[in-house]
């Protein structure tokens, strides 16, 4: 399996989806990120239908629906499957709570567990795979405790991102994604150094070959590499980011 390169639209929050949506097929890339803050709001399916025909007109793929779903008390998953269905979207992005894995009490975590389950099973009811965000701030924010939810939750259809971890050295970013390799579904990508500097992606060469070399010796390969962030957030800069990340792709 090929990893697909893509483009988070919340790369650009400032454009339209119809800009985001020319940038990334003039730039090359294969796939797209709808994210749910600014340009497919939860439950809004007339947009998401919207924007689902101006990625596919453009010969782009729906990589997934990135949305803001946190299993917290209140969260409805359901308008989320709804705007992922009328997006086209196999996978929905979600994140595990709102505390860190050293900071959640037990019944928060406890809750937390639960929601992820009830929503995994919702999504699965319709056809639709769940991915972690792996990320500080929530239950998901090491390898070991991202493991640890997917294998308390314990349903085929929850997944995990991964995306190096900020102020990681290269090594020990690579060794997190080699302990999760069997569950990531999909990779964001970004060169932040030393902490939430954003550079060129060339920048973190050795980081980013390393993640393709580990990625072509698993069994289960991510299907998208989505870039997320680029220098000062300027859509002037894709074409470049984009043809430094297929070039390690195809390497």
């Amino acid at each position: 399996m090929t990893i697909r390169i893509g483009l988070c639209s919340v790369t650009f929050r400032s454009l339209d989806a119809a800009a985001i949506v020319t940038a990334a097929a003039e730039a090359g890339l294969e796939s797209i990120e709808w994210g749910g803050d600014v340009h497919v709001p939860a439950g809004d399916v007339a947009t998401a239908g919207r924007v689902a025909a101006l990625t596919a007109d453009a010969g782009l793929a729906v990589a997934s629906y990135g949305s803001y779903f946190r299993a917290a008390e209140g969260d409805d998953i359901a308008p989320v499957l709804d705007s992922a269905e009328a997006l086209g979207a196999t996978r929905i992005r979600v994140w595990a709570g709102s505390a860190g894995s050293a900071d959640a009490s037990a019944p928060e975590r406890a809750r937390t567990i639960d929601r992820l389950r009830d929503a995994v099973e919702a999504a699965s009811g319709r056809g639709l795979e769940l991915g972690l965000e792996f990320h500080g701030g929530t239950l998901a924010d090491t390898a070991t405790e991202t493991r640890r939810v997917l294998d308390e939750v314990d349903h085929p259809a929850l997944r995990t991102y991964w995306q190096p971890t900020v102020g990681a050295p290269d090594a020990v970013a690579v060794d997190e994604y080699r302990a999760l390799a069997d569950r990531v579904s999909a990779v964001h990508v970004f060169s932040w150094w030393p902490r939430g500097e954003r550079l060129p992606l060339a920048e973190r060469a050795g980081l980013w070959r390393e993640f393709f070399a580990a990625a072509s010796r698993s069994s289960s390969r991510p299907s998208d590499a989505l870039l997320e962030f680029v220098p000062g957030d300027d859509p002037a800069v894709l074409a470049r980011e984009a043809a430094t990340l297929r070039s390690w792709r195809d390497a």
